[in-house]
């Protein structure tokens, strides 16, 4: 059976606009030639000293108490900014924020954070809330990258947080699959955990 078109032809598509369709994100990534699945996912985990450790689980409960985090953008300076600033020092890469990318009328937009690393690519997007709708946007994100980047890298990783929550993904290039990770990690409880995660990813 012929699955009907979701995408209009002639419109331009920037990264939110995904967030904001009503469709399941298998129907959607499949009009982007990708296919979606969910599983538990074995991501890479860092097994070294994290020295910084209670430094920023105190500095993140601080901020969870006094910041009024019902934006946004409250969430990105208050709960995930600090996390991905104390990974990028440590694992000596870049942090890029508010990342433009200009792929195709389908594929256009900013990435809330985005980090090149020698051997891996992430992007973080950070939603105030729904983090299924927040996925697709993020797997598109992958889509786009897989598209935009040299890197010769055979996994594109990326994750979607509301600043308590996160949720990974991945995007196998070769075989244009994206998989999301059933697992979220929680902060402040499992801050160690999401840490390892991505200074795994990014090491």
């Amino acid at each position: 059976m012929t699955r009907p078109h979701i995408l209009e032809p002639n419109q331009i598509y920037t990264f939110s606009k995904y967030f904001e369709l009503p469709y399941a994100p298998a129907d959607i990534l499949a009009e982007l030639g990708c296919s979606f699945e969910r599983t538990s996912l074995q991501l890479p985990k860092y097994s070294e000293e994290v020295d910084y450790l209670d430094f920023l689980n105190r500095y993140l409960r601080r901020n969870i108490l006094v910041v009024n985090s019902i934006s946004e953008t409250a969430k990105r300076e208050a709960l995930i900014a600090p996390i991905l600033l104390k990974v990028c020092d440590h694992t000596k890469n870049q942090l890029n924020i508010e990342y433009p990318i200009n792929v195709s009328e389908r594929l256009r937009g900013n990435f809330n954070y985005y980090v090149s690393a020698s051997n891996n690519l992430l992007v973080v997007e950070a939603k105030q809330s729904d983090l299924s709708k927040g996925f697709t946007q993020l797997a598109v994100e992958l889509i786009a990258l897989d598209q935009w980047t040299n890197s010769q890298t055979a996994l594109l990783y990326g994750t979607v947080t509301n600043g308590e929550d996160w949720r990974f993904g991945i995007f196998y290039r070769q075989d244009k699959r994206i998989v999301q990770d059933i697992k979220l990690y929680r902060v402040p409880e499992e801050l160690e955990e999401l840490v390892r995660v991505i200074v795994g990813i990014l090491s």
